[in-house]
């Protein structure tokens, strides 16, 4: 795989060149794809279209690969770009963890997903270091160097501005004079985006999960900390900054404990990972009764969702009320979300989800209790079906998405000039 064709395209005046882009860009966010629908999304005729395909396939980024519907008559042809035309490095940045894969165009993955114990961070400094390391390593051992790459899809929590490139909850400056996005890119000599990482599980529902295909959708990720996708029209809504969705930092309970950020009583203290781990160790040392009090000391202090979710799994009723008491609260905060956005669907995803009947339950007589009858009954509620590494894919959606716009971009800049 290499990008010469990009890098040439982008260079020349080949009056075919931001077509050309137009078209591979089409095509990644498509997949599968007839003439006619080509047609109709670059506004082309048939014969313009059929004569890009021509010079696409014989430089080797596009291939037949089947047959479409038809109502009659012959079955059209449907084109793909070929795999492994596109490589990105994806970065997906948990509380405490970091995976990393190369990702390829058809959303193969060229790599292995390796996980590593580097949980996020307020400073840049020390976790750029042991990061770098980490990646270096990563890439050698898969035998993929960065001229393979068409970029970088970095994700995380926390407030995150993509278009200055800035994270306002973590990675915060260390007196440097460049945006986060800037600092991994000089980091990683590629060129880099950064995104919330509740939009790259939005982006993978939508691209490849249950909200696929459909107009409004919510995305509910319930993981350490409590966010939301908005999928509205077709499209995923970010708002003015990129900071829609913070459903977590909601005022929730009255009086409720201090919340990291500032307020108190915020829907995060009450119904997230973060909740649950330490309404667990409260209860723990206070003396329940509970197959948890076997866990160690250290175990305890870092008590995991997952963890949780086993004992109720295996009938430990002070796990199951403290999902209850997680999914009741959810529940209530839905009903919000159903009156405000009237969505078709919402999808849970993320390690709480995970618990599935545990808090789907309580949350769904919450709903019957909080939300109009005549709007709710208009909403399906299911949890997500893509897996741990899904963000994975939703990175990599966005990530190339936006890596050939730039290229398109930089195509018509050349073209301008000429």
């Amino acid at each position: 795989m290499n990008l010469n064709l990009l890098n040439h395209l982008s260079n020349t005046n080949d009056k075919q060149a931001i077509h050309k882009h137009k078209l591979i860009k089409h095509l990644f966010n498509l997949g599968n794809a007839s003439v006619s629908t080509i047609c109709e999304m670059m506004d082309m005729s048939t014969p313009s279209i059929l004569k890009l395909l021509t010079a696409l396939i014989d430089e080797d980024w596009i291939e037949k690969k089947g047959y479409g519907q038809s109502i009659g008559g012959r079955k059209p042809d449907l084109y793909r770009l070929k795999d492994k035309k596109i490589l990105i490095l994806c970065i997906d940045i948990e509380l405490f963890h970091t995976k990393i894969a190369v990702i390829d165009n058809n959303y193969n993955f060229i790599s292995e997903v390796e996980t590593f114990l580097l949980p996020i961070s307020k400073s840049r400094t020390d976790f750029f270091s042991i990061l770098n390391t980490a990646l270096q390593d990563f890439l050698k051992s898969s035998g993929i160097n960065n001229k393979q790459l068409i970029g970088c899809s970095v994700g995380m929590p926390g407030l995150i501005d993509a278009k200055k490139g800035e994270n306002y909850s973590y990675f915060l400056n260390d007196g440097e004079n460049i945006s986060l996005t800037a600092a991994f890119e000089e980091m990683l000599d590629l060129p880099v985006v950064i995104q919330n990482d509740v939009n790259g599980s939005s982006m993978a529902e939508f691209t490849h999960g249950m909200a696929r295909g459909k107009q409004n959708v919510l995305v509910l990720l319930m993981d350490w900390g409590v966010g939301l996708g908005i999928i509205m029209d077709g499209k995923l809504r970010q708002g003015n900054c990129g900071f829609s969705g913070e459903l977590g930092h909601i005022p929730f309970v009255e009086n409720g404990v201090l919340c990291y950020c500032g307020k108190h009583g915020c829907l995060e203290t009450v119904a997230s990972g973060n909740a649950l781990s330490e309404m667990a160790k409260e209860g723990i040392l206070s003396g329940k009764n509970s197959m948890l009090n076997q866990l160690t000391k250290e175990e305890l202090e870092r008590i995991e969702p997952a963890v949780i979710i086993k004992a109720a799994n295996k009938g430990d009723q002070y796990a199951i009320q403290l999902l209850s008491n997680v999914g009741t609260y959810m529940g209530k905060g839905i009903s919000m979300l159903i009156q405000l956005f009237n969505p078709e669907l919402i999808v849970l995803s993320g390690k709480i989800a995970e618990a599935k009947q545990y808090i789907t339950l309580p949350m769904q007589q919450a709903i019957n209790m909080y939300c109009m009858t005549q709007i709710r009954e208009k909403t399906t509620i299911a949890s997500s079906e893509l897996g741990e590494n899904s963000r994975l894919l939703g990175y990599t959606a966005s990530g190339i998405d936006q890596f050939l716009e730039a290229y398109t971009s930089r195509t018509k800049k050349l073209k301008n000039k000429v």
